[in-house]
């Protein structure tokens, strides 16, 4: 019955096509997609720092080593830390899967804290460039959750319900795409339209994390809990744990911001 009145979802092949060894994912598809998207926005506004195009790609390779490497570690620590206490070396098993947002922001932010430094820029100034790039990357990689019916959301009863392959009978909110239409579609236009005209240093990167962290809060009470970790108090999950504090950074930096006001013009720096 519940297949009758809910899409059940095909089972798809994680792997696109390969060429001997080399296998092509959709997940692996995905962020080359983020990282087209973002040389491609940032392309359109470089003029605004100063850059010639090799240090823009040269700076979003070290972004999207921060991804990878911030991305890998944060997951283990964040969700996977007993295991690492049991293994270390499995946080090196990359090919077991298991990524963090929270964790690839933070390798991010290490990544534009260090470029700022070898360009001698304001990090803030640069974080405020970065932010409105990022977007479409996170829901690209939200579509290739989808793709591969993992990061289900709970169970529903709702006529848009998908029955998951691997998640049981009962039809769920197919959460991966509430995250791609809020953390992908509207933070972007949020982002790239508050960002088209000069606001003071800090206040995009700020507006990011703030909106970031709302949008994935919310999401989180349709999206299943990690089954070993569970709720804490209040039903909080483990996503919504990690949201807060960017919420509260994110909302420090636009006060902050519009009280001591410095606007950046970089872009008769570092010819």
């Amino acid at each position: 019955m519940l297949e009758q009145q809910h899409w059940v979802f095909p089972q798809i092949d994680p792997v696109i096509f390969s060429l001997g060894p080399v296998s092509v994912r959709w997940y692996g598809l995905m962020y080359l997609v983020g990282f087209i998207a973002a040389f491609l926005l940032a392309k359109q506004r470089i003029h605004r720092i100063g850059w010639s195009k090799e240090q823009l790609s040269d700076f979003l390779f070290w972004g999207f080593l921060g991804v990878i490497v911030g991305g890998r570690v944060g997951y283990v620590l964040f969700y996977q830390f007993g295991l690492f206490l049991d293994d270390p070396l499995y946080l090196l098993k990359i090919w077991t899967g298991g990524m963090s947002f929270h964790g690839g922001l933070l390798g991010v932010l290490v990544a534009i804290a260090l470029y700022a430094r070898k360009m001698n820029m304001p990090f803030l100034a640069l974080g405020d460039f970065v932010a409105p790039l990022v977007p479409i990357g996170l829901g690209a990689g939200r579509l290739g959750n989808f793709l591969n019916a993992e990061l289900w959301g709970r169970t529903t009863d709702v006529p848009w319900g998908v029955i998951f392959p691997g998640a049981g009978p009962i039809a769920r909110h197919p959460s991966q795409l509430y995250e791609f239409f809020l953390e992908g579609v509207v933070l972007f236009i949020l982002l790239w339209w508050f960002s088209a005209k000069p606001r003071p240093r800090g206040a995009v990167g700020g507006l990011f994390l703030a909106g970031y962290g709302c949008f994935r809060f919310i999401i989180e009470y349709y999206r299943e809990p990690d089954a070993h970790i569970g709720l804490y108090t209040l039903g909080l999950s483990q996503g919504q744990l990690l949201c807060i504090p960017m919420i509260g950074l994110g909302v420090w930096l636009i006060v902050r911001a519009y009280r001591k006001p410095v606007f950046d013009n970089l872009n008769t720096q570092h010819k």
